[in-house]
């Protein structure tokens, strides 16, 4: 059996205590794969900064927030393996296959989103939780930006909008289907995975509105990202656009989302497995 280390951000709030019983809850999808894991006899630990002592057989690297901070990633490399250690920077304009620039010639609908994941929300929220604590923000200066605008074209797009680096423009590509539109989800934990794509009769399709999927084969294409941007686990988001995959959204620490929580919970356990499998890697 292994001893796993969670290592998340001073401020972040992994998982609490809720109810008359005080049972534990987390926001992540990684709380239940580690439940799972527990279940099978192994250890668990929570590391909140990087005080603690590196004692663990594998340790999960659980921030969130779009870039680790260096000393993060720093403490990281003192245990013998750290899941997503590459993947520190999940940047829109880093990862994202969509981005275009205003004197591109794309000719269709454009999106603007912010380059930070989830919005910048978990930034601000370390932020508010260092200032109550009496502590400089970790990220300062960030803004959210708690939107998406779809405009017609690039020549819509406000001219400011391209000189914000925290915010990205992309490509608005859709995959059309005769009820509506589809987007694909590829959650992975090592070499156990699930792909699904979702169709919904908006546009923007985000699951709450998920009117039917099926499961897909991962595209080569997509393998080898994943393997170039770093990641051990976690969620991609992507659509097939003119025969090709374009990865629209990475995340290292994907959320419990209502809207797919019996999607997620189905593959807890075969995920688990995957971790197993990386556990077996080093021990």
């Amino acid at each position: 059996m292994a001893r796993i280390a969670v290592i998340t951000h001073e401020f972040d709030r992994f998982q609490s205590r809720r109810g008359l019983l005080l049972r534990r809850d987390s926001p992540y999808m990684l709380f239940d794969l580690l439940e799972e894991l527990k279940r099978r006899g192994h250890s668990v630990r929570i590391l909140r900064g990087t005080a603690a002592k590196p004692a663990a057989d594998i340790a999960v690297l659980h921030l969130d927030a779009t870039v680790t901070p260096p000393d993060y990633a720093d403490y990281t490399r003192r245990f013998p393996f750290c899941l997503n250690l590459g993947a520190t920077d999940i940047s829109k304009r880093r990862i994202s296959g969509a981005v275009v620039g205003r004197e591109d010639g794309w000719k269709g609908r454009v999106i603007v989103k912010s380059s930070l994941n989830h919005w910048g929300t978990p930034e601000q929220q370390l932020n508010l939780r260092a200032r109550r604590a009496g502590g400089p923000e970790p990220f300062p200066g960030v803004e959210a930006f708690e939107r998406y605008e779809i405009h017609a074209s690039l020549a819509d797009v406000p001219a400011w909008v391209f000189e914000r680096q925290d915010l990205v423009v992309e490509k608005f590509i859709p995959e059309p289907e005769p009820d509506g539109f589809a987007a694909r989800f590829w959650l992975f934990c090592g070499e156990r995975e699930r792909c699904t794509r979702h169709v919904s009769p908006q546009s923007l399709v985000k699951g709450d509105d998920t009117i039917r999927r099926e499961a897909v084969p991962v595209p080569d294409e997509l393998r080898a990202l994943r393997r170039k941007l770093g990641f051990d686990y976690g969620k991609f988001d992507f659509v097939i656009h003119e025969g090709k995959a374009v990865l629209l959204d990475a995340n290292k620490t994907p959320g419990r989302a209502r809207s797919l929580s019996s999607f997620i919970a189905a593959g807890n356990a075969n995920l688990a497995d995957g971790f197993e499998g990386l556990i077996r890697q080093v021990i």
